[in-house]
């Protein structure tokens, strides 16, 4: 660790977490050892990001929010408040698996993550997709993809700057075009 980032004195960071230059971390949240976390990050107050947790860049990680083992934010992604990511299909107390029986989530760039939403492991959320608050998310999401309510259903697209897309597939926000892929959509250029 080192002093390039910023940490409230109540924070509790694990010897052997790295931390990027110009991140946050406010009251107490626990970081632990083993865990990478980009440059410029926002870490709110009572998050937990768990050993082999990898954050990227200029992700923000709103009030409350768990990031449990075998979870990857990449670059730019948002978590809203009390969002929470799951590791185990078929938890027991009595029998815990360890890491080899963790599933892996990919919450790919610029993807956000609404208030109190819950992530199923074992899937991939898409570039710039947009899960609603309180959604349950059983399923891989394509890029640009929205998706809402229990379980979670594709509700429409968005554009990369957050505003729904027409039928079209165009922001009127900032007009931008998209066409369709087998991954979800792709800007126009």
């Amino acid at each position: 660790m080192d002093d390039t980032y910023r940490a409230h004195r109540s924070a509790c960071i694990d010897e052997g977490a790295e931390i990027g230059d110009g991140t946050s971390i406010w009251h107490y949240t626990h970081i632990r050892g083993t865990a990478k976390i980009g440059r410029n990050c926002h870490i709110g107050q009572n998050c937990y990001v768990d050993v082999n947790v990898k954050i990227g860049d200029f992700v923000k990680l709103q009030n409350n929010v768990s990031v449990y083992e075998c979870v990857e934010l990449e670059d730019y992604v948002f978590c809203g408040p009390s969002s929470v990511f799951t590791n185990d299909l078929t938890p027991r107390a009595k029998f815990p698996k360890g890491s080899e029986g963790y599933k892996k989530t990919l919450v790919k760039e610029g993807a956000t993550i609404g208030a109190n939403a819950t992530i199923v492991c074992g899937h991939t959320i898409g570039r710039n997709a947009l899960i609603a608050a309180g959604a349950v998310i059983i399923e891989d999401i394509p890029d640009y993809a929205m998706f809402g309510g229990v379980p979670a259903k594709q509700i429409g697209w968005v554009c990369e700057c957050g505003q729904p897309l027409d039928h079209k597939f165009y922001c009127s926000k900032c007009e931008t075009k998209y066409y369709k892929v087998k991954a979800g959509l792709e800007k126009e250029e």
